[in-house]
C-alpha cells in the first residue's frame, strides 16, 4: 500500500513538472501572460486609432509581440502615418510599417 502511494506521488509531481515545463515560453514564443499583455495592448492601440476621426478613415493593422506594436496598412499622407506612429508610441515601443498609397489605390 505505500509502495504504491509512493508511486501515484511521483507520477502526480511528473505530470505537474510536464505541464509547467510545457507553459515555459521559448525565445520564438510568448509566455502566456506576455499573450496576454500583448493583447491588451493592441486592442488599447486599436481604440486608440479608432478614435481618431482622422485615422479611423484607413485600415490599420494592430499587432503586438512581446510588447512591440508593429502598425501595417495603407493610408493616403506622411501625416496619417506620423499620426499612427505617435498613438502607437504612446502606449509602447512600435514598428511603423505603413505604407504611402496614392488616393486612388484606397477605397
Amino acid at each position: 500500500m505505500k509502495k504504491r502511494n509512493i508511486v501515484i506521488h511521483c507520477l502526480v509531481l511528473l505530470m505537474l513538472i510536464a505541464t509547467l515545463a510545457a507553459c515555459a515560453s521559448a525565445r520564438t514564443q510568448e509566455s502566456t501572460g506576455e499573450y496576454v499583455d500583448d493583447s491588451v495592448i493592441t486592442t488599447k492601440v486599436k481604440s486608440l486609432l479608432a478614435a481618431d476621426d482622422f485615422l479611423k478613415l484607413f485600415q490599420i493593422s494592430v499587432e503586438t509581440y512581446k510588447g512591440t506594436v508593429q502598425l501595417s496598412g495603407f493610408v493616403n499622407s506622411r501625416q496619417a502615418v506620423d499620426k499612427a506612429g505617435q498613438i502607437a508610441t504612446g502606449c509602447c515601443p512600435n514598428q511603423n510599417s505603413i505604407t504611402i498609397s496614392s488616393p486612388n489605390k484606397i477605397g
